[in-house]
C-alpha cells in the first residue's frame, strides 16, 4: 500500500462513522471507497440528485457503488427551489452546498456521523464558496487533512485499479451558467443534452459555457482538439443549436476548468 493511501486510511480510522458527499468523480469516489475499507458499515454515500446532476453521472455514480459494494444513497436536494441559488451570484455554490447539507443532516445525525467531502488540496486556491458552507456545518475534508492532491487521487486510485482514476472532473452542470443569469432546469439540460452530443462526436473533456440567458452556447474542448473540432463545426453547431441554443461559439483558448470565473472582477460589487 502507498503511503498517500496509508495516510488517507490513518486519517479515516480518527472518524466513529462517515455519510461521504459522493458524486461519483475521481475524489468523491476514492474518498467513498477508502472510508468502506477502513469504516465497513459506519461509512455511508450519499449522492445528491437534482437537476444540475447528469444522468450520465448519476448512472456512472450508482455502477462505481455497486461494483465496490459500497452502503450507497440517493438524496433529493432543493437548491433549485432557493431563489439564491437560482439567482447564480458569486455564491451560488454556497447554496447549493447548503441544500445538500440539509439533506443529509438526518442521515449524519442518525448514524452519529460527519459528513466528509472530496475536496483535496488543490481545490483549496480556487473560487469555491462552498467550502464556506462545509467549514459552517462542521463537515470534514478527508483528503486534504491526509496531504491529498488531484495528482495524489488519481495515482492512488490507478493503483486501486478504480475506473474513476481517469475520469475528467464533471463539476455540477449549474456550473456552466454564466454569473448572474438564472439558473433554470431548462437551461440544466440544454447544456446536459449539448455536452452529451459533443462526447459522441468523439470530445470526451469538453464544456459548454451557457451565456446570454442560454442563447449563446460556447463550447470548450482542449487545446489539441481545436483544429478538429473545426473540421466537425456544422456537426457541432447543428448539435449544440439542437439542444436548444441559439447560437453556438468555439472557444479559441481551449478547455480550462473554471473559465467562467474570469466574470468575477466584472460582478458588480
Amino acid at each position: 500500500m502507498s503511503d498517500t493511501m496509508s495516510r488517507l486510511e490513518e486519517r479515516l480510522r480518527a472518524e466513529s462513522a462517515l455519510v461521504v458527499a459522493y458524486s461519483g468523480g475521481a475524489d468523491s469516489a476514492l474518498l467513498a471507497f477508502a472510508a468502506a475499507r477502513v469504516l465497513g458499515t459506519r461509512a455511508l454515500a450519499v449522492t445528491a440528485v437534482s437537476p444540475s446532476l447528469a444522468a450520465a453521472e448519476r448512472s456512472a455514480a450508482r455502477e462505481f457503488a455497486r461494483r465496490h459494494g459500497l452502503a450507497h444513497l440517493e438524496v433529493c436536494t432543493d437548491e433549485a427551489d432557493r431563489p439564491d441559488y437560482a439567482a447564480n451570484g458569486p455564491d451560488r455554490c454556497y447554496h447549493c452546498k447548503s441544500a445538500l447539507f440539509d439533506a443529509v443532516a438526518p442521515l449524519a445525525t442518525a448514524m452519529g456521523a460527519r459528513v466528509a467531502l472530496g475536496t483535496n488540496l488543490d481545490d483549496l486556491g480556487d473560487h469555491r464558496p462552498g467550502q464556506r458552507a462545509a467549514r459552517e456545518r462542521g463537515a470534514v475534508a478527508p483528503l486534504v487533512d491526509a496531504g491529498l492532491t488531484k495528482a495524489d487521487v488519481r495515482e492512488v486510485s490507478r493503483a486501486l485499479g478504480l475506473v474513476t482514476a481517469g475520469k475528467p472532473a464533471a463539476p455540477c452542470l449549474a456550473s456552466r451558467v454564466s454569473y448572474g443569469d438564472p439558473v433554470t432546469p431548462e437551461i440544466l439540460r440544454m447544456i446536459e443534452t449539448a455536452e452529451a452530443a459533443l462526447r459522441d462526436l468523439g470530445f470526451p473533456v469538453c464544456r459548454v459555457r451557457a451565456h446570454a440567458r442560454g442563447t449563446l452556447a460556447r463550447v470548450e474542448v482542449p487545446a489539441a482538439e481545436i483544429p478538429r473540432a473545426g473540421e466537425l463545426r456544422e456537426r457541432i453547431d447543428a448539435a449544440v443549436r439542437g439542444a436548444g441554443f441559439t447560437f453556438c461559439s468555439l472557444d479559441l483558448s481551449g478547455f480550462a476548468s473554471g473559465r467562467l470565473n474570469a466574470l468575477l472582477p466584472l460582478l458588480p460589487r
